[in-house]
């Protein structure tokens, strides 16, 4: 399996096409939501993922502060293998890169309430009540980097 970070200028066009493709496969086809992928943020955020077999099999963005909220966050989490620790793994080295790239202190995501114990296991923890994002229950998350 390899490891891949790179920022937006960095991806080749057929990198960007099949993380789009994956990106609209999980979350608008399979969880049957409709919403607006295409944000304008990806031009910002530096793009980790893991390449098996030629194929993108986890995959995730990283912001700095102020894009989505006042802290590094971390979104737009996949793994096309679940249960086989690709997802912790990834964000793993989201953790890191969040810290060399922009310096974190603090890591923030909106997390699918059903993945809450994933993040947790990181040591992410719940900093609100649920909320529905696209009609999907979703919690806020806070890292605290600095232990």
């Amino acid at each position: 399996m390899e490891f891949c970070r790179k920022t937006f200028g960095e991806l080749t066009k057929e990198e960007l096409y099949e993380i789009l493709q994956l990106r609209s496969a999980v979350f608008v086809v399979e969880q049957n939501c409709p919403y607006q992928d295409l944000d304008g943020k990806d031009q910002a955020a530096l793009h980790l993922f893991f390449r098996e077999s030629g194929a993108i099999t986890a995959y995730l963005r990283i912001m700095d502060r102020n894009v989505v909220s006042p802290y590094v966050s971390i979104g737009r989490v996949i793994a096309v293998h679940r249960r086989r620790g690709e997802a912790t793994r990834l964000l793993t080295e989201a953790i890191r890169a969040a810290r060399e790239h922009f310096r974190a202190d603090r890591i923030y995501l909106e997390a699918q309430v059903y993945a809450r114990a994933l993040y947790e296991k990181l040591g992410f923890r719940q900093i609100s009540e649920e909320f529905l994002e696209d009609g999907i229950p979703h919690i806020r998350m806070l890292l605290d980097c600095t232990d």
